[in-house]
């Protein structure tokens, strides 16, 4: 099989995720950077491209519109199939709109835009165009994510009554305000209506729904900025009713010091439970009343998850950027071979939004509960 081409919108000098993204989509040996648009200078967008990425610096291109332009003329052996975006929140709607009106399939990092018009409106427009939408939410790309939601699905742990998400962080406990990454992070015209909740509190959400799979109903947030001068919240915690009576929180922080990249997800029903930690990503900690504590390992017994690309033997710890390999390498499967979508959608991203609005609006009106189409109850 050919390899997947693809474009990155930024991950220029300074960037983060940008380099993430290309390494998790190119783990499997399936797919191959092309092209890019790397900054929002042209010439370090360039200088990027040969340096950080050894493309075509012909293809290290000044800006998205150029770039949807000319890699529309390249050769079809050879031009980009798909565009990820990895740049801050507030740019996200108008590059994805540009990528697909293109003819570009997308794969975008999360939230999937700063509001749910716009997510609306990219679903909208994913429909028309039949193209594939992805969106990086990778911790449900991890091997004992996947066999949570498949144990709920088959009913293992009954009927859920209790959900428990937190996502704990530290590195925003101080003033970052001079830190690229921390400062539109913090900025309310770069990251949109919400910081913290915005940034991992969406990835709590995410994991909630996969896993879970139940639809949340109505919610009750308390969001708070902590640092002196800061404008949008550092930390939060959001009370959940799901359809069906389940109750539930997410709790998530950047003030937490000395905390990490920690989420943590807890489900609880009526005939056992399950714990998943990020910190030890390849264990599945299962409950049931009478019964000895069981403890699923990634690869091993009783662990149903089909074989991946890059699977390694029970043993082998597989982490961050396998787990985010894994959503591309379902991603590249569906728009090769029209297999059924396992990765997050746009369907994912905008119900997220709603989430998101949600839980701001609840907070600013003084932690009053909402329900997720906006009315009070």
């Amino acid at each position: 099989m050919n390899k997947v081409r693809f474009g990155l919108v930024g991950g220029g000098f300074g960037a983060l995720i940008g380099r993430v993204h290309k390494m998790a989509a190119e783990l499997s040996g399936s797919a191959e950077l092309v092209c890019g648009a790397f900054s929002r200078d042209p010439i370090q967008s360039k200088k990027a491209g040969v340096e950080l990425f050894g493309i075509d610096p012909h293809r290290a291109y000044p800006d998205v519109e150029t770039m949807c332009l000319m890699e529309s003329a390249v050769d079809e052996s050879k031009r980009a199939e798909v565009m990820i975006i990895a740049t801050p929140n507030h740019s996200h709607f108008e590059i994805a709109k540009q990528c697909l009106n293109s003819g570009f399939h997308v794969v975008c990092d999360k939230p999937m835009t700063v509001s749910v018009n716009q997510a609306q409106t990219l679903a909208e427009l994913v429909e028309v165009t039949g193209l594939s939408f992805g969106l990086t939410y990778n911790y449900t790309g991890y091997p004992m994510v996947r066999q949570a939601r498949r144990m709920i699905l088959d009913g293992q742990l009954g009927e859920i009554r209790r959900v428990s998400c937190e996502y704990l962080q530290g590195w925003l406990a101080n003033d970052l305000s001079e830190n690229k990454q921390a400062a539109w992070r913090t900025d309310p015209e770069l990251a949109g209506p919400t910081g913290c909740f915005g940034d991992i509190g969406s990835h709590a959400e995410n994991l909630v729904s996969y896993v879970s799979n139940l639809e949340m109903k109505e919610v009750c947030a308390d969001l708070t900025r902590f640092v002196p001068g800061r404008r949008l919240d550092d930390d939060g915690t959001v009370l959940i009713r799901f359809r069906g009576g389940a109750k539930g929180y997410i709790s998530a922080s950047q003030i937490a010091v000395g905390r990490e990249n920690d989420i943590s997800l807890e489900i609880y029903g009526t005939k056992g439970s399950i714990e998943w930690k990020h910190s030890d990503p390849n264990s599945l900690v299962c409950r049931r009343n009478g019964e000895p504590l069981q403890i699923y390992r990634s690869g091993g017994p009783g662990e149903e998850s089909v074989s991946r690309d890059h699977g390694l033997p029970a043993g082998h710890p597989e982490g961050f950027i396998e787990a985010f390999s894994e959503i591309y390498r379902n991603f590249f499967e569906n728009i090769r071979e029209s297999s059924e979508p396992t990765f997050p959608s746009v369907k994912d991203g905008v119900r997220g939004m709603r989430f998101l609005e949600t839980v701001v609006t609840s907070s600013e009106e003084g932690s009053v509960w909402k329900s997720l189409e906006g009315e009070a109850t």
